[in-house]
C-alpha cells in the first residue's frame, strides 16, 4: 500500500499530526470544561447567596407575584442563569422574568429541599428530577417562605467547547495541508536525486561504466551521489584494468605454450637438428618456469582473496634476507651496470613475522626495482629501526610512476609498464599480493614516485623481541 517514500512520509506525518491535535483537543476541552464549570458554579452559588439576602430584605414585594419576578431578575445578569422561589413544601410558586413558567406548580426534590430548609448551602450538577435539562447546576439557599434556587444550563460552556472543537479541526486540516505540501517539496527534493541515483545505478549495472551522477550538494544526499561516483569510477577503473590483465594474461600464457609446444614439436619431428636441442630445452624449462610462476602468482591471489593463506610467524634476520635477494638479482644487475647500495642499523636485525611472505613482498619490489630501473642508475635497500618497528626501504632511479597511476599501484591488476617494453612476464597481481600480505600481517606498504626520476617502496614489519631487548 505505501510503496513510494512520499505515502510513507504523509502516512507518518498525518498519523502524527492527528494524534497530537486528537490529544490537544482533549487537554484543552478538559481544561476549558473545567475552568467554565467552576466560574459558573461560583457566579451561581454566588448569586443564590445575594438573591437570598436581597429577598429576605423585601418581603413586601412577595405577595405580588409580579414583581417577585422583576424582583428575582435584578441580580441576574448571565443569559444562561435563572431563578425560581419554592415553598416550604417544595413547590414552585414564582420564576424570574426571562424563565419558563411552566415550572411554576411543579416541586423539587425533597431530600433536596430538606438539605436546604435545613440550611445547608446547595450546589451541584443535578436536572433537579427532569426540572433542569442534563448537566445543569443548580445552587440553593433557604429564604424566610421557603428556598430561593438558582440554576444555570451551561450553554456558555457547551458553545465554548463546540467553538474550540471547531478551532482544533479547522487548524488541524490547515496543518495537514501545510504539511502535505512541505513533504511534496522536501520528497522531490530528497527523493528527485535518489530516483537519479537508482536509474544511474541500474545503468552502471547494464555495462554503462561512464554513467555519473550529478553531486552538487553538501547534504547526505550530496555526499551519497560523490560516494556513487567515487565507487562508479572504482568500479569503471577496475573493469579497465581487469581487461588489460585478462588480455595479458592471455598474452603470457599463450606465449610460452606455444613457445614450448613449437620447440617440442620441432624436437620430435627432426626439424631442430640434435646439436640444438639442449638449447631449445633449456628454452622449454624457462618458459615453463614462467608459466608456473603466473600460476602460483593466480594461486596466491585466490587463496589471499579466499582467506586461505596460513602465516606461521617466527623470527628471522630481515637485513640477511634482504642481502641474499640482492644477490638473487646478480646478472640483471650487472646487465644494468646498476649502482647497488645496502644500508642497515645493524649487521644482523630479527623480524617477527611469516617468512615467506615477507620474502615474496621483498622479492617482488626488488624485482620491480631492477626491471624500471635506468641503465647505470642507483638501486638502493634500507633496513631500519623505529620504535618496535622495521622498516625496509626499496629506492631505484628510473622512470618512476605517473601521478594520476600512483593512487592505483596497489590495486589488482595493475602494469605500469602499459606496452609491455620494460616488463614482458608480470600480470599486474606483484603489488596487490604484496599489500594484501602486509594487510594480513597488520602492517604498511608506501610508495614514493617522482616520474621519470625515480620511485621507492617502503614497508614495515614487527621487530621481534629479542632484537629490541638488544637495540635498547
Amino acid at each position: 500500500m505505501f510503496r513510494s517514500v512520499f505515502s510513507r512520509l504523509t502516512a507518518v506525518f498525518v498519523v502524527i499530526i492527528v494524534a497530537s491535535f486528537t490529544i490537544l483537543a482533549f487537554l484543552i476541552t478538559s481544561i476549558a470544561g473545567n475552568y467554565s464549570f467552576s466560574a459558573k458554579e461560583k457566579t451561581v452559588s454566588d448569586i443564590a447567596a445575594s438573591l437570598s439576602l436581597f429577598l429576605d430584605g423585601n418581603k413586601t414585594e412577595w405577595e405580588n407575584t409580579a414583581g417577585l419576578s422583576a424582583l428575582l431578575s435584578v441580580p441576574i445578569y448571565d443569559e444562561d442563569v435563572f431563578a425560581f422561589l419554592t415553598d416550604p413544601t417544595g413547590t414552585i410558586f414564582c420564576c424570574d422574568e426571562k424563565s419558563s413558567q411552566e415550572r411554576i406548580g411543579r416541586a423539587v426534590p425533597e431530600t433536596v429541599l430538606s438539605r436546604v430548609l435545613d440550611g445547608e448551602e446547595y450546589g451541584k450538577v443535578t436536572d433537579l428530577d427532569g426540572l433542569l435539562p442534563q448537566g445543569s447546576f443548580a445552587a440553593a439557599r433557604r429564604i424566610s417562605y421557603g428556598a430561593v434556587f438558582v440554576c444555570s444550563l451551561n450553554t456558555s460552556a457547551s458553545e465554548l467547547m463546540t467553538s474550540l472543537v471547531r478551532t482544533i479541526v479547522l487548524s488541524t486540516l490547515w496543518v495537514l495541508i501545510a504539511v502535505l505540501i512541505a513533504i511534496f517539496f522536501v520528497s522531490e527534493h530528497t527523493i528527485g536525486p535518489i530516483k537519479t541515483i537508482s536509474r544511474a545505478a541500474k545503468q552502471f549495472a547494464a555495462g554503462d561504466w561512464d554513467v555519473r551522477v550529478p553531486a552538487g550538494g553538501r547534504d547526505e544526499i550530496g555526499e551519497l551521489a560523490a560516494a556513487f561516483n567515487s565507487m562508479a569510477e572504482s568500479l569503471s577503473n577496475l573493469e579497465k584494468m581487469r581487461r588489460t590483465f585478462l588480455g595479458n594474461l592471455s598474452h603470457d600464457l599463450r606465449t610460452p605454450m606455444t613457445t614450448i609446444s613449437g620447440f617440442v614439436d620441432g624436437i620430435l619431428d627432426g626439424t631442430i637438428p640434435k646439436d640444438k636441442e639442449e638449447h631449445y630445452l633449456q628454452i622449454v624449462s624457462s618458459e615453463t618456469k614462467r608459466l608456473s610462476r603466473l600460476v602460483s602468482a593466480l594461486l596466491d591471489l585466490s587463496r589471499l582473496q579466499a582467506g586461505e593463506r596460513k602465516f606461521t610467524y617466527t623470527a628471522f634476520d630481515i637485513c640477511e634476507m634482504a642481502r641474499e635477494i640482492i644477490i638473487s638479482f646478480e646478472q640483471p644487475i650487472e646487465a644494468k651496470r646498476l649502482d647497488v647500495e645496502f644500508f642497515s642499523d645493524e649487521s644482523s636485525m630479527k623480524a617477527y613475522a611469516d617468512k615467506d611472505a615477507i620474502h615474496q613482498v621483498l622479492y617482488n619490489i626488488c624485482d620491480n626495482a631492477v626491471k624500471f630501473s635506468d641503465e647505470g642508475g642507483k638501486l638502493c635497500v634500507r633496513v631500519f629501526s623505529s620504535g618496535k618497528k622495521i622498516h625496509v626501504s626499496v629506492y631505484n632511479e628510473g622512470i618512476g610512476i605517473p601521478p594520476e597511476d600512483l593512487p592505483f599501484v596497489f590495486d589488482r591488476f595493475y602494469k605500469g609498464d602499459k606496452s609491455r617494453s620494460l616488463d614482458k612476464t608480470g600480470v599486474g597481481l606483484g603489488m596487490f599480493i604484496s599489500r594484501s600480505v602486509m594487510e594480513a600481517h597488520g602492517e604498511t606498504i608506501t610508495v614514493k614516485s617522482e616520474y621519470g626520476k625515480f620511485c621507492e617502496f617502503e614497508f614495515t614489519v614487527q621487530q621481534a623481541k629479542e632484537s629490541r631487548k638488544k637495540s635498547s
